[in-house]
């Protein structure tokens, strides 16, 4: 019996467990990424926005932006690029509490055929939008949205929790917001369409690629990303499990995201259950939590197969704008190991293996700006994020020519 009373409850012992391998994952010695699943109304809300974003891509220009004006979206990428790899929509988000979902359980299976839905929530001006199809775009974006936020902020919170800090929670709530992003990643056969190209032309576009190549990272180059590598700089950066339209599905969860870890200098693809979310630390988070979080450097894959495109909706948590970022008695300088020439322990007893991984992971280097060039002590977010975008995309940027 006194066993039994100074005995933790199991679940106290739950929740050590979680918190635990949540430090695990987004610590120094993890990968920076950890996989969310059981999250009410997802899995409907999911299916109802992500089949929107190839919808949205593939709009005629005139009738994209009217339809993004009536919803309180934009975007922030040039969409007028016919050879654009990747159409974005996007708007900021509130934090307001625990969302409501009042009407999820009548969502469609696929997210196309909208009749069923609540008339109370239906735009009336079926001419002004001329696809039904997008009545609910910015209820689901928001709703969607409220839920990744919630998420992040009790991540943010345990974080705060186990590292004995109080920066990362109060400094989203700060902020008073994030910003949302509804992403399609473009087939090439988008890019053709896109192009008004002769129908003839796009039947010749053929699967020159075996399955068991399609996410084969040991022939990837920069050339073969729909993303290139990168950190966010913001705190937490929340995603759904990607949806894959057309007529390839990847196998075993595969998302086409990869990430590198510097620890064991490596690349690993990540797998998630397709209605989980993935949370991914930025670079604030490795800051503001002095290096007991450990921020990932990612990338997006992009399969050979010529009609397989990508789906996914993002969530950028991010402190305010004015927010101060000090890395005077920092670790994070120490801990955060930037990308740099492999080991002799990644490599395999083979020369050409040794030199193929070499030669990637050269062109991480290159196209990645370091910590310390970006971030000077005092600065604020806004500095932080204008320098940041600036070494990356910028003139004369890493990436300003891809």
């Amino acid at each position: 019996m006194l066993l039994s009373r100074v005995s933790p409850p199991p679940e106290t012992e739950r929740l050590e467990s979680v918190s635990g391998g949540v430090m695990a994952a987004l610590g120094p010695s993890g990968p920076g990424l950890l996989c969310v699943t059981g999250v009410p109304a997802v899995p409907a809300l999911r299916r109802a926005l992500l089949p929107l974003a190839q919808k949205l891509a593939l709009l005629d220009g005139a009738e994209r932006a009217r339809i993004l004006k009536s919803h309180g979206l934009g975007s922030d990428v040039p969409l007028k690029n016919p050879d654009r790899t990747v159409s974005s929509f996007a708007k900021q988000l509130k934090y307001m509490g625990h969302p409501t979902l009042p009407w999820t359980s009548n969502l469609p299976e696929h997210g196309y055929d909208n009749g069923n839905l609540s008339k109370e929530n239906a735009i009336e001006d079926e001419q002004e939008l001329r696809d039904p199809g997008f009545e609910h775009l910015g209820n689901t974006f928001n709703l969607l949205g409220s839920c990744m936020m919630e998420v992040g902020l009790q991540v943010a919170r345990l974080c705060d929790r186990k590292t004995g800090g109080q920066e990362l929670e109060s400094s989203l709530l700060d902020s008073g917001t994030a910003k949302g992003r509804l992403i399609h990643y473009h087939s090439k056969l988008d890019n053709l369409i896109i192009k008004n190209l002769r129908e003839d032309q796009t039947v010749r576009l053929q699967r020159e690629t075996k399955s068991s190549d399609i996410l084969n990272v040991s022939r990837t180059s920069l050339a073969d990303l729909w993303q290139q590598w990168h950190y966010d700089y913001g705190i937490f950066t929340v995603l759904t499990a990607p949806m894959f339209l057309m007529a390839y599905d990847p196998p075993d969860g595969h998302t086409c995201l990869q990430l590198f870890d510097s620890v064991r200098d490596r690349i690993l693809m990540v797998k998630a259950p397709p209605e989980s979310f993935i949370v991914q630390v930025g670079e604030s988070a490795d800051i503001l939590s002095k290096g007991k979080l450990r921020s990932t450097l990612h990338s997006v894959i992009r399969p050979g197969l010529g009609d397989l495109c990508r789906e996914t909706f993002v969530v950028f948590l991010q402190p305010a704008w004015d927010k101060i970022l000090c890395i005077s008695n920092n670790s994070v300088a120490s801990t955060r190991q930037e990308v740099s020439t492999p080991t002799e322990a990644i490599c395999g007893d083979h020369d050409e293996e040794k030199e193929s991984k070499s030669g990637r992971q050269g062109e991480i280097v290159r196209a990645v700006p370091p910590l310390c060039s970006r971030l000077r002590d005092g600065m604020t977010f806004a500095e932080f994020s204008r320098e940041t975008t600036r070494q990356y995309y910028g003139g004369g940027g890493t990436q300003s020519r891809r």
